[in-house]
């Protein structure tokens, strides 16, 4: 293995894992090494318009790949836990879209595998890494807008009607809450910590039965508020705000972030642009590669337990709305 470089395999050939495909051109020291498709021909055509060394038809083949060092996995949720503990008995890294799996049970489940064979494990919770994010923590943690009491977080987007598609179709994990609605309460966590005391929300669930919008509301020690929506068939600002005793901070785009805005006395006193040319996924891809190069089983950034809890909070927010999917 040459020095230091990770050797991917992708698992999965639908949009995320083409945009994931794309941004690993903007990472050094990564090599676009396999595919897995469930058919020979999707793997062979997404592996020819990606540049991927090889395409395997199954992916089982793509796990056993002896030159492959991490498998991003980018199928619909429900098959994340079957797919990742596949990578780990193969003794892959796996970094796994989020969410990270359908409930908290199913997390533990790999959290404990993956532990017990000592593999690298992370859930690609890419706006963690994006520089502007970087940058609020910075102003926050610099004491920048005073103490931090109300993070507001929306992310929505109108999707098409069609029943049998992922987002809408209960047999696939489908709702606003998993796909969207994880990037709202990932930030809420960022800032206020995974152990809200209160949690008060409520959702639409449409004619296929899954949540279409929700609107989420926590509460935490020492008065601090988090107001979080999502939704699929309406369009949303996308925007954060994070609002402290002495200025906020506004993050238009929040979730794919690329600027940051920071407010003193209602002007604006202090401005962040990023100006990378990938979508963002890249960042993410780097840190699993500083990772194995660092002998670490889990990102500092996106630690396991965190994760555990976030879907942990989901699972009480779908408790609450009565969201049980036929297989679980």
């Amino acid at each position: 293995m040459g020095e230091n470089v990770t050797r991917w395999g992708i698992l999965g050939t639908g949009g995320i894992a083409t945009a994931f495909a794309k941004d690993l051109s903007f990472v050094e020291n990564t090599e676009k090494t396999a595919v897995g498709s469930r058919t020979k021909e999707s793997a062979v055509k997404f592996a020819e318009e990606h540049g991927v060394s090889r395409a395997y038809g199954s992916y089982e083949e793509l796990v056993q790949d002896p030159d492959v060092d991490a498998i991003y996995i980018a199928t619909p949720h429900p098959f994340h836990k079957e797919n990742v503990l596949a990578c780990l008995r193969a003794g892959k890294a796996v970094l796994c879209e989020k969410p990270f799996t359908i409930n908290s049970g199913e997390l533990e489940e790999i959290i404990q595998f993956a532990r017990d064979k000592k593999l690298f494990l992370m859930e690609a919770m890419w706006t963690r890494f994006l520089p502007a994010i970087r940058k609020v923590r910075e102003w926050i943690d610099s004491g920048k807008i005073g103490e931090v009491l109300l993070v507001k977080a929306d992310l929505g987007f109108r999707a098409r009607w069609e029943p049998e598609w992922r987002l809408l179709n209960p047999n696939l994990g489908g709702g606003a809450l998993l796909d969207v609605g994880i990037y709202p309460i990932t930030f809420a966590s960022m800032i206020f910590g995974t152990k809200p005391e209160k949690i008060l929300s409520t959702a639409h669930i449409g004619e296929t039965g899954v949540d279409e919008q929700f609107s989420i509301l926590m509460s935490y020690p020492s008065g601090k508020t988090a107001t979080l929506n999502g939704a699929f068939r309406m369009d949303l600002t996308n925007e954060a705000y994070i609002h402290g005793t002495e200025g906020y901070i506004r993050i238009p785009s929040f979730n794919s972030a690329k600027s940051a805005f920071l407010y003193k006395d209602g002007k604006e006193i202090a401005t962040f642009h990023d100006d990378r040319q990938s979508a963002g996924y890249a960042f993410e891809m780097e840190e699993v590669g500083r990772c194995l190069n660092q002998g670490l089983l889990e990102s500092p950034v996106v630690p396991l337990d965190e994760s555990l809890e976030i879907m942990k909070l989901m699972d009480k927010i779908r408790g609450q709305w009565g969201l049980k999917y036929p297989f679980e």
